[in-house]
């Protein structure tokens, strides 16, 4: 389904069936928000910019929610857990590289917490409970994954998950898998900032935008209005 409406953005006839969408669309994302607690654990605090990587499904959206967050500096869209040489988007959709389509979170630790990042990653960036797919998305590369950096942010991530599980605040239990970042590789320029660059395009709209206004209104004290942008910091380096 994604592959059908990236390629229809790209002729003439889907700047039509864009402004349609935007204007038939539901109001709910594809993955419905839940309200969660908080970590009971997080990690310490420390000078200078820490790193998070994290899959949740489509990138667009899951970099769109932390372009969208206080604290985050860069937001990445890219490729964790195969090799160097599939680590491309032709490659990766085939479901059989390692690969899953993550994000690379940079963030000052002073301004949000890594146990921050994970929560609203398990509330609004995508349903943890799905197993090899998001929404219309289906495969491997479009799994629940944290890529921990540290071994630090593994043992708060996995004690994340046995508390959610406990509480139940899902009706299935969470399928996400961990384990610690081998590598990250940033995906194709066209795919960075796509959620700003693109808010017309039906997948966007149908199934990305409503993550915006779900961490806008269930995080509001997170919420950035304005993007963090790939392209931008690239412009002003």
């Amino acid at each position: 389904m994604r592959s059908l409406f990236r390629r229809l953005s790209l002729t003439a006839a889907a700047g039509a069936l864009a402004v349609t969408t935007a204007l038939i669309a539901p109001t709910f994302a594809s993955e419905e928000a839940v309200i969660i607690p908080a970590p009971a654990a997080d990690v310490q605090a420390a000078d200078g910019l820490q790193t998070a990587v994290i899959a949740g499904g489509c990138f667009w959206g899951v970099q769109g929610v932390y372009q969208h967050t206080t604290g985050v500096v860069s937001a990445v869209s890219g490729y964790s857990g195969g090799s160097k040489s599939t680590a491309n988007y032709t490659a990766i959709g085939t479901g059989t590289t390692g690969h899953a389509e993550a994000v690379e979170i940079k963030y000052d630790p002073k301004k949000i917490s890594y146990g921050k990042i994970l929560q609203i990653y398990f509330s609004v960036a995508h349903d943890p409970t799905q197993l090899n797919r998001q929404g219309p998305d289906s495969g491997t590369q479009y799994r629940s994954e944290i890529f921990a950096t540290t071994p630090e942010q593994k043992k708060v991530a996995e004690a994340y998950i046995a508390q959610l599980n406990a509480a139940r605040v899902y009706k299935k239990p969470i399928a996400t898998k961990l384990g610690m970042l081998q590598a990250f590789y940033p995906a194709e320029a066209y795919h960075q900032d796509y959620l700003t660059l693109h808010p017309n395009q039906p997948y966007i709209v149908y199934n990305d935008l409503p993550k915006i206004e779900n961490l806008k209104k269930i995080f509001a004290e997170n919420y950035s209005e304005k993007p963090t942008l790939v392209n931008a910091a690239k412009a002003t380096n």
